[in-house]
């Protein structure tokens, strides 16, 4: 729809240079004064809008002093805003770390490392790749477990990096289990109830480390 700029909320608008902005109205009024990308919107009220996506063509369409500017009217649900963000290039894409295959996990890396100023610009993504790959993030309740695989991701700035990137959807762990790197990624209570539901005795005084061992040894 050609919609009247004054009936457009901005929303949070967008934080690109004032010079890209003024320069492509200039533009933009020299050729017809027509926005061919289109701002995504959603309704607000009776001729009421809220830019949801797109923000840098509103900015340029306010600019310019077009009266209208041509919208695409969305549902306004949160899934449609999330989805016309990423597609507008606004937010970031994230993959399920959970279910993520090798190759999605190691775009993520590189698209980190490669960023300008990278605070992972050491990390080597292929090695980094392997060791999260192999480790069993299916129980993940965190990104945690990824400083203990030792691939040059330690905690602090360097793992919060990979918020950006990844998000985990976790398995309910297992009742029992003797793989131990399932066992390592677990807190040291549910361990201990997992200890005491094998009958193990004089699990009150154990430390991580103790229980992991006495639970990784197969079951006589």
């Amino acid at each position: 729809m050609h919609l009247y700029l004054d009936e457009i909320d901005p929303g949070e608008g967008t934080d690109a240079p004032e010079f890209l902005i003024k320069a492509s109205a200039h533009l933009l009024n020299q050729k017809g004064g027509r926005n061919w990308i289109p701002v995504i919107v959603k309704e607000t009220g009776k001729n009421k809008y809220q830019v949801i996506a797109n923000s840098f063509i509103y900015a340029i369409a306010e600019a310019a002093g077009l009266d209208r500017v041509w919208c695409i009217i969305t549902d306004g649900s949160n899934e449609t805003i999330g989805v016309t963000k990423v597609l507008a290039g606004e937010e970031i894409p994230k993959i399920n770390l959970s279910k993520a295959s090798r190759d999605e996990i190691k775009a993520a890396l590189e698209y980190l490392v490669k960023q300008p100023d990278s605070i992972l610009k050491a990390v080597k993504p292929a090695i980094a790749t392997n060791r999260i790959d192999e480790a069993p993030r299916e129980y993940w309740k965190t990104l945690d477990p990824i400083v203990d695989l030792k691939c040059g991701i330690t905690k602090g700035k360097k793992l919060d990096a990979l918020n950006q990137v990844f998000y985990l959807t976790p398995q309910p762990m297992p009742d029992t289990t003797t793989d131990i790197g399932v066992l390592k990624t677990m807190t040291t209570a549910d361990l201990k109830v997992m200890a005491k539901k094998q009958g193990i005795t004089g699990i009150t005084k154990m430390k991580k480390d103790d229980l992991v061992k006495v639970l990784s040894k197969p079951s006589k």
